[in-house]
């Protein structure tokens, strides 16, 4: 197997302190892996053998709830660690990894995470990082559930995605991948009827182009008053 080029990671913030020697060593028994957009990493419930990074591309982990809804608990970006299980001392994958567009990942055994982390203090520090972020923003979108009213959801949502995957195109900010209407009824606990209606509605104001799973904000000021509220 071809060794994995320093230069392809060394701009991640994961890797930006750590030395060349360091690096190439932690490649070194990494496997990259192109993932056709639609395919998946890995399913919920299946062994974890590997944790990965994302590399390019966009992956949408998902959920099955007991009761057999599907979710969306998160959106996996370029520089993300994910899939590593044995840091929250589970076996299984607690969701799916899809990719959202055509993505690359590097893999490594699970049974190398403990080494790592002994080893690379800052893959530790990452990790944990990681964690928090995903608390943070479960707890926040928990809270949004509970107390917010649906279109401050979808906002927070949108603005989020924007903010996170946004690229500049004519006058507003394009979510980088292909993202559907049901997509964004299970990251906020709606139905698809209902984020059909606030989307229409909002394009009608301006404020977003909407397309077949494509999303341009193109008023984010507005967008942030909707979702604090304020637009009343």
């Amino acid at each position: 197997m071809a060794a994995i080029d320093r230069t392809l990671v060394r701009s991640l913030s994961l890797f930006e302190k750590m030395g060349d020697a360091d690096l190439d060593k932690l490649l070194a028994f990494a496997n990259s892996r192109r993932v056709p957009q639609g395919e998946s990493v890995f399913e919920q419930g299946d062994a974890a053998t590997h944790f990965y990074l994302l590399l390019h591309g966009r992956l949408k982990v998902m959920q099955v709830t007991p009761d057999g809804q599907q979710i969306i608990v998160r959106v996996v970006h370029p520089g993300d660690l994910f899939g590593f299980a044995k840091a929250l001392r589970r076996s299984d994958y607690p969701g799916t990894a899809i990719a959202a567009a055509e993505s690359i990942v590097l893999a490594w055994a699970t049974e190398l995470w403990p080494v790592f982390v002994e080893q690379n203090p800052g893959l530790a520090v990452s990790a944990m990082q990681t964690i928090g972020e995903r608390l943070e923003e479960a707890h926040t979108r928990l809270r949004e559930m509970s107390t917010e009213e649906v279109e401050r959801r979808v906002a927070h949502t949108v603005l989020r995605l924007a903010k996170r995957a946004g690229k500049p195109e004519g006058g507003g900010i394009r979510i980088d991948f292909q993202i559907s209407r049901q997509d964004i009824a299970e990251m906020t606990g709606t139905t698809l009827h209902t984020v059909s209606r606030i989307l229409s509605a909002w394009e009608s104001r301006g404020l977003v182009e909407g397309g077949r799973q494509r999303l341009v904000v193109l008023d984010g000021q507005k967008l942030a008053q909707l979702a604090e509220g304020r637009d009343k």
